[in-house]
């Protein structure tokens, strides 16, 4: 069951192994991610390139998902809390498109609205997609991952 095996960690949010794997959701306010991140990371000793951050965004289209190494927040506030805490831009990141924000909309009341059916459907479609490409990442490494989910592969 999904609700199953996870903890608490610290007050900050929840945490569940999986195989090899630490999977964690944040408590904290999504632009406060950072300090669950990093608390988690400096806990188990984790590297911020070996880990592998998911997060919804507003400029991929819907059902589309993006891969990188590191690099800026591109404006993602829970991202930009990650790597201010962590102090490094070297943090490699799954974006999960939920876009386009439509225009006129806030940004916080987009994000937080209920998905359509159809959208639904291809939400459903796009993090079982999510699941592989982050298995993936972990087995054989984010470059594989990279070559194999994001657009534009050869």
């Amino acid at each position: 069951m999904a609700g199953e095996g996870w903890r608490d960690f610290r007050g900050l949010g929840r945490i569940r192994r999986e195989e090899e794997l630490i999977l964690a959701k944040p408590a904290t306010y999504m632009n406060e991610s950072g300090s669950f991140v990093a608390a988690l990371s400096g806990f188990h000793r984790i590297p911020p390139a070996e880990t592998l951050v998911c997060f919804d965004d507003v400029a991929l289209p819907l059902g589309r998902l993006r891969l990188r190494a590191g690099g800026s927040s591109g404006g993602q506030k829970g991202m930009q809390s990650v790597i201010e805490a962590l102090g490094t831009l070297e943090i490699p990141r799954l974006r999960i498109g939920i876009g386009p924000q439509p225009q006129g909309w806030d940004s916080t009341d987009f994000v937080l609205s209920p998905f359509a059916p159809q959208e639904e459907r291809l939400l459903a479609e796009v993090l079982a997609e999510a699941r592989e490409a982050v298995l993936l990442a972990a087995r054989e490494g984010l470059a594989a991952a990279m070559n194999r989910f994001n657009p534009g592969k050869a």
